[in-house]
């Protein structure tokens, strides 16, 4: 008898655990992976099978040895899929969600193609099964057959000589020819019957063209050169191949300036990969994920790559997934999401920007990709290589640390170009001295030179919208979200007034709601307003000014148009937010400017300094990355800020050595590990009884579970109190950096019941503590 672990697709916590079932000897094709129909209590539900195991009917014992009453045993009702996943995939939604204190089914479901699995409906009365939105989808080809050359048919038959004609210039889609020929089918047969034509179905990729990179059936790629490695990208190369040799799960940094190659050096490391038959992941951040960058792949792998990421739409997110399990791709390159692709013998993952908070997901399992990928190059004997400017401080830690962690330094551009130069402008003393404009007297003469030598101009400024917030000069008041804890941002287009949390929007009103003042200041400087402002600076000198943000690139296709914009012209200034400050390699970008180096400088969070020196020495790395020089210009009112003065000048041991006396002394990673315990709902005051009972349940599981040097700070509101209508408020607990924070924490949110009016949910090492 064959039995089955079965994880159900139900999530909810209490679920800690697969279930077993006996699968019928008919269900020859059920295999680790599959999702199956399976009796549950009164209903019936979807599950995947985790594990396979045999056991012998006539043993007496066999049960029992399992723990099994096979009286209560019951059988798989329908093998509904193929295999999504292996045995180690499995394996890794265990630690998954034993690691995040996850419901199991949520950490199964990253294993699964996006939009292809079945589910399981409740209509109000009884539960339904629903197949999957989306599958693949296969074209109907026609050309002409061994008979065509000697068919003559009938004058009434019209159609059949208007498609044996259309076909004598080459092969056609069926749906090509309906919409020409209109209702063909039945002539369609009939030809085919005769072998005049001959059909055939083929997989058609969505969001490919034919011929195009990735397409069924492309042949005439011709890989990119090569250039010549420097002796940096040499040298992280060999101790990237020596970690692969050795094939025990082994952590490479590569540590290089913006300009270095780093790029080089994976799409080398993929190289030796695939010439032992190895498959590679490659993951950048969404921001960075431009055309640009999935074209560096392409140009050297062709249609072996496959691209994953949130602007594909789910139908081409499935095939680029099913191209991945098909092994007809052997390199992926997505965002966080696509470390989770069944790519078959994995030898290699590499994340770029590894420093970057994209790759930790903010909702359930709360992951992080960069340990995730960790976990997963030990138990394949793969190598993880972790790439960037600004390596993340837990990274340097471990390299530091641990002997399996290797760190490579950059320390040169490629093209042995020097860093751009970094100015740091004072706005403070530039208010001071009567200059009011949002651009300081030294950049709006650094942009007015750049744009007259006909270069480019890169302005980065982190806020969206035209400014921050409007605010009533007579009594104060600001226009807040009311589902949100936070002041609503002006769009000059439409002069609405939008929560960025929630999406809530309103028209701005015309006096003051709380007093009735007209004098309603707009305070801040977002994309808008600096765009406006920038084009009165710039007026005459015939710039051309792009503007990107998350507005102007919510439409599909809109990232890759506006770059291609800014690329074909001549003078001309990028004005973006965060998405700007990677992953762009223009020749002719001479001058950067950051418009506001503080936006997050002084956020409530203890990565603030961090996350400020990282964004600036990255957006810097975009001038100056050819033959001409590059400069750098930022504007801040904190100007002796250590964060700002080590990244104006490349300092980073400047940085570390303010930084990390500070974060031991108030106990923050890498000195401790942390876990968040977010406590919400519509209930103000149930909200904030269940955060003080279950702090007090946390603290006496830690008191009786964990050793010493463990600490649970009391609950408090979050300090973005309300979000989307809902109260927030958390728990933070902090441990030696040795410690397994889940492990002591896990037994208490499993066994815990849920509560129909407050959410409760746990991020283990979080990233941010808003």
């Amino acid at each position: 008898m064959r039995l089955a672990s079965v994880i159900l697709d139900i999530p909810t916590q209490s679920l800690d655990s697969a279930y077993t079932y006996v699968v019928p000897d008919e269900f020859v094709d059920a295999e680790v992976g599959c999702a199956v129909l399976v009796p549950f209590g009164n209903r019936q539900a979807i599950g995947y099978i985790v594990e396979l195991s045999q056991i012998d009917e006539g043993d007496p014992f066999a049960f029992s040895a399992l723990g099994l009453d096979p009286s209560k045993l019951r059988s798989i009702g329908r093998v509904l899929s193929h295999s999504y996943f292996d045995e180690l995939g499995a394996r890794c939604a265990q630690y998954l969600s034993e690691e995040y204190i996850a419901p199991l089914c949520s950490c199964i479901r990253l294993f699964t193609p996006p939009g292809g699995v079945p589910r399981m409906v409740h209509t109000g009365t009884y539960w339904r099964l629903e197949e999957p939105s989306i599958g693949p989808v296969d074209d109907r080809w026609v050309r002409l057959g061994p008979a065509a050359s000697g068919f003559a048919p009938k004058k009434t038959a019209v159609k059949q000589k208007a498609i044996v004609d259309a076909l004598a210039a080459g092969e056609l889609r069926v749906a090509e020819l309906t919409m020409e020929l209109g209702s063909i089918s039945s002539v369609l047969k009939t030809l085919s019957d005769k072998g005049v034509i001959e059909i055939e179905s083929r997989r058609r990729m969505r969001g490919l063209c034919e011929g195009e990179a990735g397409a069924a059936g492309s042949t005439s790629f011709v890989a990119s050169a090569k250039p010549e490695l420097t002796s940096g990208q040499a040298e992280a190369l060999k101790v990237i191949g020596d970690a692969q040799r050795r094939a025990s799960g082994e952590v490479v940094l590569v540590d290089g300036v913006t300009g270095s190659g780093k790029t080089e050096v994976y799409l080398q490391a993929i190289e030796d990969a695939l010439a032992r038959d190895e498959g590679a992941i490659v993951l950048v951040p969404e921001i960075s994920l431009t055309p640009q960058t999935v074209a560096r792949f392409r140009g050297r792998f062709g249609d072996t790559v496959a691209v994953m990421h949130s602007r594909m739409s789910q139908g081409e997110r499935y095939d680029q997934w099913d191209l991945i399990r098909s092994g007809a791709a052997r390199v992926v390159v997505g965002a966080r999401s696509a470390l989770f692709t069944p790519m078959p013998r994995l030898g290699l993952v590499i994340i770029d920007e590894e420093h970057e908070g994209s790759y930790k997901q903010d909702s359930s399992p709360r992951y992080n990709a960069r340990d995730v990928a960790a976990w997963m190059v030990r138990e394949r004997g793969a190598t993880l290589v972790l790439g960037s400017a600004t390596p993340s401080i837990e990274t340097l830690f471990n390299c530091d640390k641990r002997d399996d962690w290797h760190r490579v330094v950059l320390a040169e551009r490629a093209n042995g170009k020097p860093m751009p130069e970094v100015t740091v402008i004072d706005m403070a003393r530039e208010f001071g001295s009567g200059h009011r404009s949002m651009f300081s007297r030294k950049l709006t003469k650094a942009l007015l030179e750049t744009i007259e030598a006909g270069q480019k101009a890169v302005l980065m400024l982190n806020q969206r919208g035209f400014a921050s917030f409007l605010l009533c000069r007579e009594c104060g008041f600001v226009p807040e979200c009311p589902s949100c804890s936070t002041s609503l941002t002006y769009h000059e287009k439409g002069s609405t007034l939008v929560c960025h949390h929630c999406g809530h929007r309103e028209a701005v009103p015309p006096v003051c709601p709380e007093c009735g003042s007209p004098y309603l200041k707009k305070f801040g400087a977002g994309t808008q307003r600096v765009e406006a402002e920038l084009a009165g600076v710039l007026e005459g000198t015939g710039a051309h000014i792009v503007r990107m943000d998350a507005d102007t690139t919510s439409a599909k296709g809109a990232h890759q148009r506006l770059l291609e914009e800014f690329a074909s012209s001549g003078a001309a200034v990028l004005l973006g937010t965060q998405m700007i400050a990677k992953g762009l390699d223009f020749d002719d970008v001479t001058l950067v400017g950051v418009i506001n180096a503080d936006t997050m400088l002084k956020l409530p969070d203890f990565r603030s300094a961090e996350r400020t020196f990282a964004l600036i020495e990255q957006v810097a790395g975009r001038a100056g990355r050819a033959e001409l020089p590059g400069r750098v210009m930022v504007q801040t009112y904190w100007a002796d800020s250590c964060a700002i003065r080590a990244a104006a000048t490349y300092d980073r041991s400047l940085f570390l050595r303010d930084e990390l006396p500070k974060r031991r002394l108030l106990k923050y990673p890498p000195y401790v590990r942390m876990a968040n315990v977010l406590v919400w709902g519509k209930d103000e005051r149930a909200v904030e009884e269940a955060a003080r009972e279950l702090s007090r349940e946390i603290e006496r599981t830690v008191r009786e579970q964990a050793g010493d040097g463990w600490s649970v700070l009391p609950a408090n509101p979050c300090t973005l109190t309300r979000l989307r209508g809902t109260y927030r408020w958390h728990i933070v607990v902090k441990a030696p950096a040795g410690d397994d924070v889940s492990a002591v924490l896990l037994p208490l949110f499993r066994k815990r019941k849920a509560s129909k009016t407050v959410n409760v949910a746990i991020d283990v090492d979080p990233h941010d503590m808003l």
